[in-house]
């Protein structure tokens, strides 16, 4: 809350995670992830799964940086006390790359349909569309 009375939203409505009903901004994670100097950057997507819908956090890592079981466990953590048990995700998955659109931001609802499946609209306002086949079909994401 501002000085004023005022409240400062961050993060896109339309990518806002709704785990257990609970209403998340992946903007919220990301603050958090941003403060560990191995993750170069991230992309948080829900997925549905189970008859619900569970966090799946990619990242990017800087070279030489595994996703091994020491960083996973610090990644949680520092999201775990930096905003809520909530905003920690199910699944951390590392990625090599991360699809922007040709103003750079990191597109979240393109990644989320391709994770689910679903044709993505707008390709061509990506400047990596190549990154999206990542994305597709990853094991980590069947269970």
């Amino acid at each position: 809350m501002t000085a004023h009375g005022g409240l400062i939203i961050h993060g896109r409505s339309d990518a806002t995670l709704n785990p257990g009903g609970v209403r998340i901004g992946t903007a919220e994670i990301y603050a958090q992830v941003e403060q560990i100097p191995e993750v170069l950057e991230a992309l948080a997507i829900g997925q549905d799964f189970d008859g619900d819908v569970r966090v799946i956090l990619f990242v990017r890592l800087r070279d030489g940086v595994t996703l091994d079981a020491d960083l996973d466990k610090r990644l949680r953590t520092k999201i775990r006390t930096g905003a809520s048990p909530r905003h920690v995700p199910a699944k951390i998955v590392a990625v090599t790359d991360i699809p922007r659109t040709k103003s750079g931001k990191i597109t979240e609802l393109a990644v989320r349909d391709v994770v689910h499946g679903r044709v993505v609209k707008n390709k061509e306002a990506l400047a990596n569309p190549e990154a999206l086949d990542l994305f597709r079909d990853l094991a980590e994401l069947a269970s």
